[in-house]
């Protein structure tokens, strides 16, 4: 590993860095020399706030860099920096980027859309089987689908997303090695399998700690051109995603199925607001001018391995698939 790569895990180990540090810091050094001629304090003084109460040496990160540079490795972990230019641009554009992103599987295409499809994790049958068909649907006009692996509306988008063939991305809120909830494992190994991809700006072996799991929702909507709120109760972190979605500039839609159900009071307060209605991929695809009647694809999920999975989360929920 080189300075360079050094550099930048290091900055992924400083306690207390918030995206727009990571980006400052990653922009400012060329090398691990350059920053470590800096104290906490003075590294404090350069971003104009506090990193936390919490002691820290340079060597103390430089050593747990090193060691999760060594775990990444031996899990297949990758990374990729914000100075690279593998980095994917619409994250990069973003107020606070994350300076290194770890993944497992493959990122994006950068050429083609993705759509977010976010909400809550206890959907209604109606919100559950909506979210399975935009995956799919997306999936089958060449659209990945990108949510956060959690139970309920990202799950079925997802398995939906795999079900149309499209190479599907899950960000965490731990360590792309610490898939949560750890019921969720088997789809993440489906998500790999069919080409998709898991990513994190946590270094590996971070557990899902209740405070990541909204900062990662900005990378959800980040990586999308626009984020659809299935159903989601006032207090989803759901609507979080939303509100990123606006900040950064992204489409944001609400799915037909949170207006008729007593989950989706915070779906329904968006289109109060202003998101546009959609009840369908087509909606989104006639948006962004795609056509929506593609061919299915051959792939190894579709309709076995994937249509297996999904009717079994759907025969839980009581959907009629």
């Amino acid at each position: 590993m080189d300075n360079r790569g050094l550099l930048d895990w290091m900055i992924s180990r400083i306690p207390g860095l918030k995206g727009r540090d990571a980006k400052t810091l990653c922009m400012k050094f060329d090398h691990e020399g350059d920053l470590v001629l800096h104290s906490k304090n003075d590294l404090e003084n350069l971003l104009g706030h506090t990193l936390g109460r919490r002691p820290w040496t340079w060597g103390e990160i430089r050593s747990g860099a090193e060691k999760d540079a060594a775990a990444a490795c031996k899990r297949g972990i990758k990374t990729v920096s914000l100075v690279e230019e593998g980095y994917p641009p619409l994250v990069r554009e973003i107020f606070d980027p994350p300076g290194l992103l770890f993944y497992l599987g493959a990122l994006p295409d950068p050429r083609k859309p993705l759509a977010a499809v976010v909400g809550t994790r206890k959907p209604s049958s109606a919100g559950a089987l909506q979210a399975f068909s935009l995956g799919r649907d997306l999936g089958r006009a060449g659209i990945p689908v990108v949510s956060g692996l959690a139970l309920g509306i990202d799950a079925m988008a997802h398995r939906g997303n795999i079900e149309g063939y499209a190479p599907t991305l899950a960000v965490l809120g731990s360590g792309p090695d610490r898939i949560y909830p750890a019921s969720n494992r088997g789809l993440a190994r489906m998500i790999l399998e069919s080409g998709g991809g898991i990513v994190s700006e946590y270094p590996p072996g971070t557990g899902p700690m209740k405070w990541h799991f909204p900062a990662r929702n900005r990378i959800i909507s980040a990586f999308a051109r626009g984020t659809v709120v299935v159903e989601a109760p006032e207090r989803s972190g759901a609507l979080i995603t939303a509100a990123f979605a606006l900040d950064q500039g992204r489409d944001l839609w609400v799915a037909s199925a949170g207006l008729s159900s007593p989950l989706g009071k915070g779906t329904a307060k968006l289109v109060e607001d202003g998101a546009k209605l959609i009840s369908c991929a087509a909606d989104i695809l006639a948006e962004w001018g795609i056509e929506s009647g593609l061919a299915e694809k051959e792939s190894g999920y579709g309709n076995s391995a994937g249509s297996a999975l999904a009717a079994g989360l759907a025969k839980s929920l009581n959907i009629k698939l």
